[in-house]
């Protein structure tokens, strides 16, 4: 792994909330193996940013119907709503004070959220991603990052998909030709 600037680096913590978490197989073992980078990195002086899809009344009206995201209107009344407990972040990586926390409502971090302007007034230039799912949030967020010119690491052990299979060809193919692939362990070599 090259060298990381704790300094310099946030962990993006994508969708980890309770209604999709308990999507995954073996979700406690995801879960806890994201919670382990989270204090790594935080123990190091990392900054953390927690990435989370909701939907106020008001972001579902403005949705035009043919929209890819629109299918969150066919879910169950509430299920998606902002203030809704499946949107909240799950408890087992909850956020602490002082970490960034976004909200946002289409698939990749940035697009609706000012998650760029905040990463960069803390002077991060590198990126270490985990998510639910790589074929979702990872994959939309990896490659909106590289555009915005980010050093990237996905942790291949803190994300998670539905669709293990895709996810596999993911991170063995796709990620690798845009950041580097790394386990939670790895982490345990930053620099203080």
């Amino acid at each position: 792994m090259n060298e990381l600037d704790p300094k310099r680096t946030a962990l993006l913590v994508m969708d980890y909330q309770q209604g999709i978490l308990d999507r995954i197989d073996d979700a406690d073992a995801l879960a806890a193996r994201a919670r382990q980078a989270i204090d790594t990195l935080r123990g190091a002086g990392a900054t953390i940013a927690y990435v989370r899809v909701a939907f106020t009344a008001e972001d579902l009206e403005a949705m035009p119907d043919g929209a890819p995201m629109a299918r969150v209107k066919a879910m169950p009344p509430g299920s998606m709503d902002a203030d809704a407990a499946a949107t909240q972040i799950d408890g087992r990586v909850a956020p602490q004070e002082g970490d960034i926390v976004v909200r946002k409502t289409r698939v990749g971090a940035f697009g609706t959220t000012d998650l760029d302007e905040r990463l960069r007034a803390r002077g991060i230039d590198t990126l270490v991603l985990a998510g639910i799912s790589t074929s979702g949030v990872v994959i939309s967020t990896l490659v909106e990052a590289h555009d915005r010119d980010y050093r990237l690491f996905v942790l291949t052990d803190a994300t998670a998909d539905p669709d293990s299979e895709l996810h596999a060809s993911l991170i063995g193919g796709f990620f690798p030709k845009r950041a580097e692939m790394i386990e939670v362990a790895d982490l345990e070599r930053l620099p203080a």
